[in-house]
């Protein structure tokens, strides 16, 4: 009965929610175990501002690009996942333990200052593979930051939040120029590329 009314869509009810991992402006962040499969995954419950005004922008934009997307470094996008009231929307990602700010706070916090040289140009590496993936296929993240770059325990790291990427058409058109606080603002933002 249940695939009839959500389609070929699985119902959030298929997945335990273990703890809220974190939250967000566009959405809360569960770690989950999918009943079938026993596989622990990162559920996003999409946030409807409004939602007379239709499903929002930013998580079609999201869904969009990361169907499209396909990289060890940028975080992936299993399924959309939905309940039975119409403001219950979830996305379903790979999980990752941790993210790079998360790492950063532990790492001030146990009173150890740095990362190591060889720490460092392991998570650059991965942002820079990430990012030139994206470049190549004329997408733009707009909101590069240390929250969006998760990592798992095997030190993989992937770029994550995708609501404010835009896919770059031709000819080029200017964008929004103020997504974000000005530190975390993409260099393409600052130097006021499309």
């Amino acid at each position: 009965m249940r695939k009839q009314l959500l389609g070929n869509t699985r119902c959030v009810a298929d997945f335990e929610k273990v703890q809220e991992i974190g939250e967000g402006t566009y959405g809360t962040v569960y770690k989950a175990r999918d009943k079938t499969t026993g596989e622990i995954l990162a559920l996003k419950k999409v946030r409807m501002h409004n939602e007379n005004d239709g499903f929002p922008i930013t998580s079609l934009r999201e869904i969009n690009i990361l169907s499209t997307m396909h990289h060890p470094n940028i975080v992936n996008l299993k399924e959309v996942v939905v309940g039975f009231k119409k403001d219950s929307v979830f996305l379903a990602f790979d999980y990752c333990e941790a993210d790079v700010a998360n790492l950063v706070d532990c790492l001030v916090r146990d009173r150890r200052e740095y990362l190591s040289i060889a720490e460092i140009k392991c998570i650059m590496l991965q942002v820079i593979r990430a990012v030139a993936y994206m470049h190549d296929n004329d997408i733009i993240h707009r909101d590069i930051k240390l929250s969006n770059l998760l990592i798992n325990q095997r030190g993989e790291v992937k770029l994550a939040d995708f609501g404010l990427a835009r896919k770059i058409g031709y000819p080029l058109q200017p964008y929004t120029p103020k997504v974000v606080t000005l530190w975390y603002r993409s260099p393409e933002i600052l130097l006021r590329m499309p």
